[in-house]
């Protein structure tokens, strides 16, 4: 049965600019930095200055799109273990994020979760948030934060710094050629 909530009806966002933000986060946690490098930030803080509205909400679409291909990714993974997504990475990621409170503040661990689970369910998780109104300043830096951990979770779990960036790097390269 159809839904409302069907990845087909979800923009998808600007995916490439979402991803190089979590990219450059990957990259500073993996070199060594234990907080946000100053000049890094500097030219994230810059970037998102210079968006405009429509340009914001395709960076959060994009987000979104990143968050849903990663489950989806995850999901396969799992199934071919005989385990259950939602089992097994959802108690990680809302561990991880009580963990981050100067990040992802207690209010907002639900309504992330939920992203993960819409997306582990195959459903779009920036519908599935819409349904529930427009996105608060509160929710950007815990939205980063659960793009995040599923990269990381990623790669952790390949052995593989990079494998969620190429993953969508791939897939992307993939879709423009079709």
């Amino acid at each position: 049965m159809a839904s409302q909530y069907d990845p087909e009806h979800a923009p998808a966002g600007d995916v490439g600019a979402a991803l190089l933000m979590i990219d450059s986060r990957l990259k500073g946690i993996h070199d060594g930095k234990t907080g946000r490098d100053p000049e890094q930030q500097a030219l994230i803080d810059q970037y998102a200055s210079s968006l405009g509205p429509r340009e914001a909400d395709d960076l959060l679409d994009g987000a979104c799109t990143l968050i849903y291909m990663f489950m989806i990714w995850l999901r396969r993974a799992h199934e071919e273990h005989g385990k259950d997504v939602i089992e097994y990475v959802v108690p990680n990621i809302v561990a991880t994020m009580r963990m981050m409170p100067r990040s992802v503040r207690p209010e907002a661990i639900p309504t992330m979760a939920g992203l993960v689970i819409a997306a582990g369910t195959g459903l779009s998780p920036n519908l599935w948030r819409k349904q529930y109104g427009d996105w608060t300043e509160a929710e950007m830096n815990p939205l980063e934060a659960t793009a995040f951990l599923l990269a990381e979770y990623i790669n952790r779990m390949t052995g593989d710094p990079d494998f969620a960036t190429r993953l969508i790097t791939d897939a992307l390269a993939d879709a423009e050629e079709a």
